[in-house]
């Protein structure tokens, strides 16, 4: 490579289209596990620190990692106007729970991942980024199923949060972007509750299942509003979907988000405050043409397949 110094021997190359690859230099793998429900790795890379990795797609990092979690967890805290209880789906590195905790009004955190092993893995490894957050007396971690948690449970919920991994066909989440989950979701919710997810890559050639998993919120919620964040070790920018039986503020005044947060969360946001959250959630023009021109409804019977796996491998470079 002409000009440059490569300095990392071993790779992980996500798969982001047919023709496109991010790849990632790694400098140590901390710990592998092939599961009973997926292919972990976590791994120390060159330049943005520590990243989990599941069947080859690149969950987080500790370098950007506030980034995709902050426009996750805040947006939503701070639209709820007082979150007292707030279940996580999936999370399995903690700094969703570490986000919520913020909140001097948060009185009980249950997170339910179905994959103990990297959860301790996570616990293990990744201190930065769940900073203690599973010792706090408010969190609850459940390992199971969250379709099964969610069929039994019969408390309701001010804040639903999915932070699942994306819906590869081999991965355990897939059934869990579906018409049929949002359902179980709506039933949990408190009547002026609002559920957030991770809603995938919302870049100009990725964006279609996007628009189909908005448009399958909105044949169960009346109040549906996607956003996005660009987070780089994703090499695109990726979605988020607010859903509500309640109408969500979409440009909150600036002023009135800071004082919120200055009376309600112990600080330390690196990208959210109330310019920042504005310029969030401001949907740009290509998401919203293909989110109103979505058909497909996303069910058990045809849930979403995103495209994209990866690999670890040794560099052809000496």
């Amino acid at each position: 490579m002409a000009g440059s110094h490569v300095s990392a021997d071993l790779w992980i190359s996500e798969y982001i289209t047919p023709w496109d690859m991010y790849v990632h230099g790694i400098t140590k793998v901390l710990a592998y596990k092939k599961t009973a429900y997926q292919e972990m790795y976590i791994v120390e890379t060159g330049a943005y620190g520590k990243g989990l990795v599941l069947d080859g797609k690149w969950q987080s990092c500790t370098g950007d990692e506030f980034i995709y979690h902050e426009s996750l967890v805040q947006p939503v805290m701070i639209t709820h106007p007082n979150p007292r209880h707030v279940l996580v789906l999936g999370g399995g590195e903690g700094a969703t729970v570490r986000e919520i905790l913020r909140w001097k009004t948060v009185e009980r955190v249950m997170m339910v991942d179905i994959d103990g092993e990297v959860v301790d893995a996570c616990r293990q490894h990744l201190p930065e980024m769940h900073q203690n957050a599973f010792d706090d007396p408010r969190t609850q971690l459940v390992i199971g199923d969250a379709l099964e948690v969610l069929d039994n449970m019969e408390q309701q919920w001010d804040i639903i949060i999915s932070d699942l991994s994306d819906p590869i066909e081999e991965g355990p989440s897939y059934k869990l972007f579906t018409k049929e989950f949002f359902e179980k979701v709506q039933r949990v919710l408190t009547p002026d509750g609002f559920l957030v997810l991770q809603a995938g890559p919302v870049g100009p050639v990725s964006v279609k299942a996007h628009g189909r998993l908005v448009h399958t919120l909105n044949t169960v919620f009346p109040n549906v509003h996607s956003y996005c964040c660009y987070t780089p070790t994703y090499g695109e920018p990726w979605g988020f979907v607010i859903a509500s039986l309640q109408a969500i503020d979409t440009q909150p005044l600036p002023a009135t988000v800071d004082q919120r947060l200055q009376e309600n969360t112990t600080g330390g946001l690196r990208l959210i405050d109330g310019v920042g959250l504005l310029g969030v959630l401001q949907t740009p023009v290509y998401i919203r043409q293909a989110i109103a021109s979505a058909t497909q409804v996303y069910t058990l019977n045809e849930p979403p397949k995103f495209f994209g796996k990866g690999t670890l491998g040794q560099s052809s470079q000496s």
